[in-house]
């Protein structure tokens, strides 16, 4: 998407946004999002994490167009989707969760009916560029159907990218797909970023968006119950433990570390959880010693993001 103007601070900008569906027969009404503020920087891979029902997909779905909001404001690459519909939605490529795919075309079909749809003159296509590029050169003349549910994927992630959109959102693009297919996908991924798109990923495996996102928020509720930079929401469980591997074996937690969270692993490990603001390392290992336990070795384990996950969305249900 080529435009004049500098390119915008925030990728995705919205300000109280608002969905209410309303009561339809036995369905009661539903305040899918309460408010959402959020602010996607530009250049970032950022991710967007719930639970089901959380209103993500509301969310993706109002920027995509295919849902009306009730009330707020939202900008896509500095656009108001209001007052900018088709320009809004031009800058934005939507990987859905669902294959969507008519069996009787081929890929490289695909690809310019939707390069069509979107204007794109036929000198600045790309489509074999962008097959080749999630894999997919070899399969450009075969039709959907023989396509495995892999290739499938991949080549939504295809059509996303037909008119270089500057935004792409990834909405589950690795479930139920293969090791082997996930880590293709986020290497291509990493490329896009690289050479300057923005990411927004929304995924349930935890440790896909804590290895890959530079900043996540994690919605509950139709509320953003928090939003910061990965390492900062990692710390935000102020506990560690302290796992040790005793010079003798144990049969069970000693009766002086009782009033500590102390458990005996099934493989014969001591874990001692504390809060690192209240406790020190070398103040646990005084007491284990005190109380006659050899370390033979240790290691420390801090919280990962589905700790965190956890803690965010009970404290909020």
């Amino acid at each position: 998407m080529s435009s004049s103007k500098p390119a915008p601070d925030f990728a995705i900008e919205v300000k109280d946004l608002q969905k209410i569906y309303r009561a339809s027969g036995k369905m009661p009404e539903k305040h899918a999002l309460k408010g959402l503020n959020l602010q996607v920087p530009r250049g970032s891979i950022f991710g967007l994490l719930g639970p089901n029902g959380a209103g993500k997909s509301t969310f993706i779905n109002i920027l995509a167009g295919l849902v009306n909001k009730t009330s707020g404001s939202a900008s896509i690459w500095g656009l108001d989707i209001d007052e900018h519909p088709r320009q809004s939605r031009a800058a934005i490529g939507v990987v859905n969760q669902e294959i969507v795919a008519d069996p009787f075309f081929t890929p490289l079909e695909m690809l310019e009916l939707m390069a069509g749809f979107y204007g794109v003159p036929k000198s600045e296509r790309r489509s074999e560029e962008i097959l080749a590029a999630v894999g997919l050169d070899d399969k450009k003349d075969a039709y959907v159907r023989q396509l495995s549910g892999g290739m499938k994927r991949r080549l939504m992630v295809a059509k996303a990218l037909v008119h270089n959109p500057p935004v792409l959102i990834l909405d589950e693009p690795t479930a139920g797909v293969d090791v082997e297919l996930r880590r293709s996908l986020w290497t291509y991924v990493r490329e896009l970023h690289d050479n300057g798109t923005t990411i927004i990923l929304t995924t349930h495996y935890l440790e896909e968006a804590e290895e890959l996102c530079d900043s996540i928020a994690i919605v509950n509720h139709g509320e953003i119950v928090a939003c910061e930079p990965t390492p900062t929401l990692l710390s935000r469980l102020d506990y560690k433990t302290l796992v040790i591997t005793p010079k003798e074996p144990l049969t069970a937690v000693p009766e002086a570390l009782a009033g500590m969270d102390a458990t005996l692993r099934p493989d014969g490990d001591l874990a001692i959880t504390f809060r690192t603001s209240e406790t020190g390392i070398g103040r646990l290992l005084e007491t284990v010693r005190a109380n006659g336990i050899g370390v033979g070795d240790l290691v420390t384990e801090a919280p990962d993001l589905e700790d965190v996950f956890i803690a965010l969305t009970s404290q909020a249900a």
